[in-house]
């Protein structure tokens, strides 16, 4: 049930999202989590900066309220899970500028001034990494 993967900074996709409030799919069938994770595999590919950053995907992240959803981790940060994105490029972009701050970032926080527009307003929780909470 679960596959190994690299355990550095990564950007997971769910790639079984909904592709907005109230469509599941797209007029080829496609579902919106799908897309998204196409985008973010593709700006990854266009954009030496993301190098450091995983592209990873995986069916339902259980934010079923919310749609086109991705969780950013990496070892010994907190964590986010983030959604309610367009599944195209200008978000996949805003979410890897948001991963390449949280990535230099000493422990997931990465501060509001440097946050990329496209991320505000798409938080839906935090979460700790193992052996820890946040202060």
């Amino acid at each position: 049930m679960l596959k190994a993967v690299e355990d550095g900074p990564a950007v997971v996709a769910c790639n079984t999202c909904r592709l907005s409030t109230d469509m599941r799919e797209d007029g080829a069938g496609r579902r919106g989590g799908a897309l998204l994770a196409d985008a973010l595999a593709c700006a990854k590919a266009a954009d030496p900066r993301y190098a450091g950053i995983a592209v990873q995907q995986m069916p339902c992240l259980f934010a079923c309220a919310d749609h086109c959803t991705v969780h950013l981790r990496a070892p010994g940060k907190v964590g986010y899970v983030l959604g309610r994105f367009s599944p195209d490029m200008d978000a996949a972009r805003a979410i890897l500028d948001y991963a390449v701050a949280y990535a230099d970032s000493a422990h997931g926080r990465v501060p509001f001034k440097q946050w990329p527009q496209g991320v505000k307003g798409h938080f839906i929780t935090r979460t700790p990494p193992p052996g820890f909470v946040a202060e």
